[in-house]
């Protein structure tokens, strides 16, 4: 017998119909889409049964630009309108790029971020993305034979508030609607915990071609809760290649060779690593322009000598990262291992002897970044109810914002888990003040020159008060995407100013991971330096206080000497003040607070007897 569905009034005509939503994984290298089907999650093939989509746009003067393998079989060729690893420029400026010279790409130094020029034109990163999610939408919408609801795109867990909202800027031009931006570990984590019905603290080990990420996550219930991130964008599977090329040059004795003989053979140092994952040695043939006949032969065990310390070297953000989350290897479940370089013997052998277990290979590390965005498009298009998969994502670097001295008010915290909001109160510096100035900021440090700026607004109109006498409330709030707006509102006149923190290039990954190593190796001097420019403040608010005292009552209360003793001390205030010892700072107000005593009694005195003077004694009770 069929079932009969019923809806409720004001539903659509069709509330049983499964509506259409996918999973992308944009990545540097190849992207991919994903959906769920009969409640499983599968890749999208294209026409030729292929799931990768390589990450390559070539732009041509008078046609449509060439996607995916048409694009890179012309890379050689036609290097400057080829865009490859389009996404390392994402929400960039030109000056964030190192090594621009030895890119094939005529860059245009626009204000925001970088341009390329094309034949046709040019092209913003946002813009080379865009034209790839146009791809995976058509192959999607064929494949699913319907108009696609919306998408979730997975980015870097690393990726900075520029870096996501370009990523959301290009599936906006490719026509997609965005259902969510969600962090690839994360993604990863939910492919296997909800295939696995699995719960616990799990460890999503992410090495790529060219950085590498681990994130340590909480699973219960249905909830994933990230508990903390690290990585180093430093480290990849080119690494590795470039250790095989390193040792080809040495053991062939090779001069200097050319370009092509070197893209040449950096390819030829790729297809021995990805071979040596199955076997036992590759053997490596070519010939170079030069005439030079290459023919070697690369052993596991000579490969794994020349990468050891690569492999050690991704350990050490592991430890931080469990460090983070305040846990132990004994607490960790199980490790899900993502991305291509995963599949390395000396990998996955590294990986089970730190956490004494084997790691979790049974889904393709190439697919389950978009197998786990699929799983949260069909949760978030409503095929499923959301109560089964509740995903909390952390924030990577903490933001905050610049008070008085240059020093940065952490708001947000580092791995705080998003969507989140939290304020605070400050208030101004000056009697009368009637503006202030906010600016947002983002890093670990605690002088505002050692971190990033994010954006810059004005609150106004400010009833004019004392010094301190305000109260501006500071809000900021991440949403799910990682996307951060902040308001500012006077609490006494509702006056309110508020931003969108939209900049138009950001943080590099190197740049995320150098600024938390640098708040570590520098945490000492960095609290000594906010000390002392807390001192420097604090000594600079009391000699205004009090310079607007005597310029107002000093001749009434004080005697020719006592004003001058005063302004000695003053003046001995703010010598100390220009000084690098917080200490003899502190020391000095006090001597000055204990010197105004009673200059400050005297002003009381004839305060109280103004007040009572024409009154009755009877009148005051």
């Amino acid at each position: 017998m069929a079932l009969l569905q019923i809806s409720e009034p004001g539903m659509s005509a069709a509330p049983h119909q499964h509506r259409l939503a996918v999973g992308i994984d944009l990545g540097t290298t190849n992207s991919l889409v994903a959906t769920v089907r009969s409640g499983l999650s599968v890749v999208l093939h294209d026409e030729d049964g292929r799931a990768l989509l390589p990450s390559v746009v070539r732009f041509l003067a008078d046609e449509e630009p060439h996607v995916g393998a048409a694009a890179q079989k012309q890379q050689s060729n036609d290097p400057q309108n080829t865009i490859a690893s389009a996404k390392r420029f994402m929400g960039r400026g030109l000056h964030d790029i190192a090594d621009v010279i030895h890119l094939p790409y005529r860059f245009v130094d626009s204000p925001g971020m970088l341009q390329i020029k094309t034949a046709a034109g040019p092209k913003s990163p946002v813009e080379v993305a865009a034209e790839i999610l146009k791809v995976l939408k058509a192959r999607a919408e064929k494949s699913l034979g319907g108009e696609l609801t919306g998408a979730v795109i997975t980015v870097p867990a690393y990726f900075d508030d520029a870096q996501r909202q370009a990523t959301k800027d290009a599936a906006r031009l490719a026509g997609l609607n965005v259902l969510r931006l969600l962090n690839e570990p994360t993604a990863a984590a939910v492919a296997y915990g909800l295939d696995n019905g699995s719960e616990g603290v799990y460890v999503v080990y992410d090495l790529g071609g060219g950085t590498f990420d681990v994130s340590v996550l909480k699973l219960s219930k249905g909830v994933f809760e990230v508990l903390a991130t690290n990585g180093d964008s430093a480290l990849g599977g080119d690494d590795f290649d470039q250790r095989i090329y390193c040792w080809m040059l040495e053991q062939a004795k090779l001069p200097p060779l050319s370009p092509e003989d070197n893209s040449l053979l950096l390819t030829k140092a790729r297809e021995a690593k990805e071979w040596l994952s199955e076997h036992a040695e590759a053997n490596i043939t070519c010939v170079l322009r030069s005439g030079d006949i290459i023919n070697l032969t690369l052993t596991t065990q000579i490969f794994h000598a020349l990468t050891q310390t690569l492999v050690a070297k991704t350990m050490a953000p592991v430890r931080k990262a469990l460090r983070d989350a305040k846990l132990g290897v004994e607490d960790v479940q199980g490790v899900v291992m993502v991305g291509g370089a995963t599949r390395m013997p000396q990998i996955q052998h590294a990986v089970a002897e730190f956490f004494g277990q084997e790691p979790l290979t049974n889904l393709d590390p190439d697919k389950v970044v978009a197998l786990g965005a699929a799983i949260q498009a069909n949760v978030l298009a409503g095929n499923r109810s959301e109560d089964d998969l509740l995903l909390l994502d952390v924030v990577p670097l903490s933001l905050g914002l610049e008070t008085m001295g240059g020093l940065v008010e952490k708001i947000i915290p580092r791995n705080s888990t998003i969507p989140v909001a939290r304020a605070q109160d400050f208030t101004t510096y000056k009697d009368g003040q009637t503006a202030m100035g906010i600016h947002v900021v983002q890093g670990e440090r605690e002088m505002v020159s050692d971190c990033r700026s994010l954006a810059r607004f004005e609150l106004r109109g400010i009833p004019p008060m004392a010094a301190g006498a305000a109260r501006i409330r500071v809000t900021f709030q991440v949403d799910a995407d990682g996307l951060l707006s902040v308001s500012a509102q006077e609490q006494t006149s509702g006056v309110e100013a508020h931003i969108t923190v939209k900049p138009s290039y950001g943080l590099s990954e190197s740049e995320i991971a150098d600024m938390l190593q640098a708040s570590f190796s520098h945490a000492g001097e960095d609290k000594q330096a906010r000390a002392l420019r807390e001192a420097q403040v604090e000594a600079e608010r009391l000699i205004v206080a009090i310079n607007a005292a005597l310029e107002k009552d000093g001749d009434k209360f004080l005697s020719a000497e006592e004003r001058k003793a005063l302004e000695n001390q003053i003046a001995a205030l703010r010598e100390t003040s220009q000084g690098a010892d917080a200490t003899a700072i502190s020391r000095e107000m006090e001597a000055l607070n204990k010197a105004t005593e009673p200059f400050a009694a005297r002003r009381m005195d004839a305060s109280v007897q103004q007040a009572l003077t024409g009154h009755k004694l009877e009148e005051l009770n």
